[in-house]
C-alpha cells in the first residue's frame, strides 16, 4: 500500500480541504452504490472544481438560467459525479438523495450529464470531444451577442465559458476542428482545462498518445499554461486569473492530475477510471484523506456551509445583472427589448410575410437555389438567424447577402465560414443554440452529414432547434460520382429520434420547408436539397404547398372514384410520380400522387389525417433516389419501394436515373402490377 502524503494545513486550509474531499467522497460513494461509473476523474479534479465554483465562476443556484451567467461544460462527461457533487454542494436543486440515485431510472443524476435532467447542466456530454465543441459554440454566441447588443456604459453580455477536457477529448478529431476554429476567432472568454492524468481505460496514455498539447494549442493561437499540481490551489487560481486577463486568445490550462487521488491502491491506475473502487478501498481512501467519517455520503456541516456560502454569491451576481439590465432598458429600450425577445426564443412579428412566393415565371429551380432565395428573404426579419457552411457556401447557397462575415475582428457578423470542419460545425452549432439568443444554421453536402452525425444526434437528444441545409441530395448531383452521391443517408437520418428531415419537391415546397424549420423549436431540422433543377409544380392544378407542414399530402388524383393505387415520393422524385399518375389515369387506372417531404412530420399527424392520405386498403408505390429502408413503414406489406441498394456512378444525372431504374416506366409498371394483384 502506498500512502499519498497530505500537506500540513491551517484551519482555513483545513476547511477548504474538507470541502474538496467532499467531492471525492460523494463521487466514490455514488459510483459504489450504483455499481457503475467513473470515480477516478472526479477525485482528481476536485481541487479545480472547488477553485472554479467558489472563487471564479459567476452563477446562481436559485436561477440556473439567468442570461449572463458563466457557462461550464464538462466535456469529460464520464466524470459526471464531479459536476453533480458541486451542484449539490453549492445549492442547486440537487439533493443528497439525488446523488444517492446516481445512474438510476428517472434520476436527475444520469450516468453522463444530460440537458434538462439536472439544474445547472448546460449541455449533454459523454461522447468525447462534443462538449469541447459546444463550449466553443457558447463562447461564439457570447461574443456575437456582446458585439451586437453591448453599448458604451452597458456591458449587458459579459461572461465566460469554462470547460474541462480529458485526454480522450483531445484525441478525438472534433477537438482539433473546434480548437482550430476557436483560435482563429480569438475567443478570449473561452477557458479550458486539460485533465492531464496520463491514464485511459486501457492503461497509460503512453500506449496511444504522445502529443505535445502545449505546442499544439499554442499553434492554434491559444494562450496555454501549465499547472504542475492540481492540488496547488494558489497555482490554479493564478492560472485562471491569467487566463481571464488574456482577452485576445482562448486559454487552455494543462493541469497535471492523479486519477483516483487519495486511493492508496488505485490512484494513477486504469482501475480507478471506469469502475467502483470497492467498499474496502473507499474506506482506506477516506482514512488516507483524513476524512472525518467513514459513513457513505457523509458531508461535514461546516464544509457544506462553506460550499453554500459560495453558491449564495450568485444572488448578488444575478441581482447586479438585473440592475444593469434595467439601466440598459432605460437607456436603449428598443435594443433591450430585441435582446429580451431573442433570449426568450420568440420569433419576430410578421416574419412569415417575407417568405417569397414562387411562380411559373421563375422556371425550373434547384431546391438549393430556391433555399438561398428564401433564406435571404427571411434573414432580414429574423436577425438572430446566423450561420454558414463548411466551405461550401457558393454551392449550398447559404450566404446572407449584404451581411458581413464573422471574424476575430467582427464577432457581430452573421455569415459563418466554418471551414472544412463538418463535425466541428455541428458541435459548435449545438453550443450556439444552447447558449441562446441566436438561431444557428449550417450547411454542407448531404453525403458529409456522416462527418457530423454525432453532433446531429446530440442536437436531437437535447431538442435543440438547429437547422441544417444539406444539398446535393442524391445521385442527381451526377458526375461527381459515388463518393459524393448519398444513398443511405436519408434513411439513417430518418432513424434518429426527434430529428426532422424535410426533402422538398419544388421551389414552393422549399419555401414552406423554411417556414416549418423556423417554427419548429423542439428539435433539429434538416432541409434536403437538390443540385439539379426541379420543375415548377403549378399549385393551381396541384395541392397547396403549405400542406408540407403535415409531412405528406395529396398532390392530385384521378377523378371517378376512390384511388386504386397511391404513388408517393419526396424531393426530385415527386416529378416522376406526377408524370406516372397522369399516365396511369390515361390508361384508366385511378391513381393518387402524394408528395411526402417529411416522414417525421407526417408521423406526428393524427390517425384520421394519415388515413386520408394513405387509405388502408389501397396499394402503394414509393420511389426515392436513396436506400428504400425508411419507406417500408409507409408502403405497408403489399407495397413496392423503388430505391437504391447500391452506390451510384459518375455520369450525367438523367443517365443515372435511367440506368438505375428510377423512371416513370418503373413506377407505372409497379402500379399496374399492384392494381392487378388487388383486383
Amino acid at each position: 500500500m502506498t500512502d499519498i502524503a497530505q500537506p500540513k494545513i491551517s484551519n482555513s486550509a483545513a476547511l477548504e480541504q474538507l470541502a474538496i474531499n467532499a467531492i471525492r467522497v460523494l463521487s466514490m460513494d455514488a459510483v459504489q452504490k450504483a455499481d457503475s461509473g467513473h470515480p477516478g476523474t472526479p477525485m482528481a479534479l476536485a481541487p479545480l472544481a472547488y477553485a472554479l465554483w467558489t472563487r471564479h465562476m459567476r452563477y446562481d443556484p436559485r436561477d440556473p438560467g439567468w442570461p449572463d451567467r458563466d457557462r461550464f461544460v464538462l466535456s469529460a462527461g464520464h466524470a459526471s459525479m464531479l459536476l453533480y457533487s458541486v451542484l449539490y454542494l453549492t445549492g442547486y436543486d440537487v439533493s443528497l438523495d439525488d446523488i444517492m440515485q446516481f445512474r438510476q431510472w428517472e434520476s436527475s443524476t444520469p450516468g453522463h450529464p444530460e440537458l434538462g435532467y439536472t439544474p445547472g447542466v448546460e449541455t449533454t456530454t459523454g461522447p468525447l470531444g462534443q462538449g469541447f465543441g459546444n463550449a466553443v459554440g457558447m463562447a461564439i454566441a457570447e461574443s456575437h451577442l456582446a458585439a451586437t447588443f453591448n453599448r458604451d456604459g452597458h456591458q449587458i453580455i459579459d461572461h465566460y465559458t469554462y470547460f474541462i477536457a480529458s485526454d480522450g477529448d483531445l484525441m478525438e478529431g472534433i477537438s482539433h476542428e473546434a480548437a482550430s476554429y476557436a483560435g482563429h476567432l480569438r475567443l478570449g472568454k473561452l477557458i479550458g482545462f486539460y485533465d492531464d492524468n496520463h491514464i485511459t481505460i486501457e492503461g497509460s496514455t503512453d500506449l496511444t498518445y504522445s502529443d505535445d498539447a502545449f505546442h499544439r494549442f499554442d499553434s492554434y493561437g491559444w494562450h496555454v499554461q501549465r499547472v504542475a499540481d492540481i492540488n496547488d490551489l494558489a497555482a490554479v487560481d493564478r492560472a485562471i486569473e491569467e487566463a481571464r486577463a488574456e482577452t485576445q486568445r482562448p486559454s487552455l490550462i494543462i493541469c497535471r492530475t492523479h486519477i483516483g487521488f487519495g486511493s492508496p491502491n488505485k490512484h494513477d491506475t486504469a482501475e480507478a477510471h471506469g469502475a467502483p473502487l470497492g467498499e474496502k478501498e473507499i474506506e482506506l481512501t477516506k482514512q488516507n484523506l483524513g476524512y472525518p467519517s467513514l459513513e457513505p455520503f457523509y458531508v461535514d456541516e461546516g464544509a457544506l456551509a462553506h460550499w453554500r456560502k459560495a453558491g449564495e454569491r450568485g444572488t448578488a451576481f444575478r441581482a447586479g445583472w438585473d440592475r444593469r439590465h434595467m439601466a440598459f432598458a432605460e437607456a436603449h429600450g428598443d435594443v433591450a427589448a430585441e435582446l429580451d425577445r431573442r433570449l426568450a426564443g420568440e420569433l419576430p412579428e410578421n416574419w412569415e410575410e417575407a417568405i417569397p412566393v414562387f411562380t411559373a415565371k421563375d422556371g425550373n429551380v434547384a431546391s438549393r437555389a430556391a433555399s438561398g432565395v428564401v433564406l435571404n428573404a427571411i434573414a432580414g426579419r429574423i436577425p438572430e438567424l446566423i450561420g454558414g457552411s463548411a466551405d461550401l457556401a457558393s454551392s449550398t447557397n447559404t450566404i446572407i447577402k449584404n451581411e458581413s462575415s464573422i471574424s476575430a475582428t467582427n464577432p457581430g457578423g452573421r455569415n459563418f465560414h466554418f471551414g472544412i470542419r463538418e463535425h466541428g460545425m455541428g458541435s459548435v452549432m449545438n453550443g450556439m443554440s444552447l447558449h441562446g439568443g441566436v438561431r444557428p444554421y449550417g450547411a454542407t453536402f448531404l453525403i458529409f452529414s456522416d462527418y457530423m452525425r454525432p453532433a446531429l444526434r446530440l442536437a436531437a437528444i437535447m431538442a435543440q432547434p438547429t437547422i441544417y441545409v444539406f444539398t446535393h441530395d442524391s445521385i442527381g448531383l451526377g458526375e461527381d460520382g459515388p463518393t459524393h452521391q448519398p444513398i443511405e443517408q436519408l434513411s439513417t437520418l430518418r432513424a434518429i429520434p426527434n430529428f426532422t428531415l424535410i426533402r422538398p419537391a419544388d421551389a414552393s415546397e422549399t419555401a414552406e420547408a423554411w417556414r416549418t424549420a423556423i417554427k419548429h423549436t423542439t428539435g433539429p431540422v434538416a432541409l434536403i436539397l437538390t443540385r439539379q433543377k426541379l420543375g415548377f409544380i403549378d399549385r393551381s392544378e396541384y395541392a397547396d404547398a403549405r400542406l408540407l407542414a403535415r409531412g405528406a399530402y395529396v398532390l392530385k388524383e384521378s377523378p371517378g372514384g376512390a384511388a386504386q393505387v397511391v404513388l408517393m415520393a419526396s424531393g426530385s422524385e415527386v416529378a416522376l410520380v406526377i408524370e406516372a399518375q397522369s399516365r396511369l389515369e390515361a390508361e384508366g387506372v385511378r391513381a393518387r400522387a402524394v408528395s411526402m417531404p417529411s416522414h417525421e412530420l407526417f408521423a406526428a399527424q393524427d390517425a384520421s389525417y394519415r388515413a386520408s392520405v394513405f387509405p388502408t386498403e389501397v396499394p402503394r408505390v414509393a420511389i426515392e433516389a436513396g436506400h428504400p429502408m425508411s419507406w417500408y413503414r409507409w408502403v405497408g406489406d403489399n407495397g413496392v419501394v423503388l430505391g437504391l441498394e447500391r452506390f451510384g456512378a459518375s455520369a450525367p444525372y438523367a443517365r443515372l436515373y435511367e440506368e438505375l431504374g428510377l423512371t416513370v416506366d418503373k413506377i407505372v409498371a409497379a402500379a399496374r402490377e399492384l392494381v392487378t394483384r388487388s383486383a
